[in-house]
């Protein structure tokens, strides 16, 4: 009999941050979604989403890590993984 794979704590970490960062993303829609119903313009809701996420992650990292973020995010953008179009494989 075939002895199935635990996973290792870094796959159950790995893990945790998925799930967690679904729950993020549900609540993001959940406010986006509030935000329209409220008649505020995607525009306005995305520049309030920006700032504020700008604001905590220069509290916590610093303008060097803030820096950094921005940069993987633009490089995550042209790699095309924030694209509307973009099919998961």
């Amino acid at each position: 009999m075939e002895r199935m794979m635990e996973p290792s704590l870094t796959d159950i970490d790995d893990m945790i941050v998925h799930e967690k960062m679904q729950a993020a993303l549900e609540h993001q829609n959940e406010a986006w979604a509030d935000g329209m119903a409220d008649g505020i313009e995607p525009e306005i809701i995305a520049d309030a989403a920006i700032a504020l996420a700008m604001r905590e992650t220069i509290r916590m990292h610093g303008e060097d890590g803030a820096e950094a973020m921005l940069n993987s995010l633009r490089e995550r953008m042209l790699a095309g993984e924030f694209s509307p179009q973009r099919s998961i494989q």
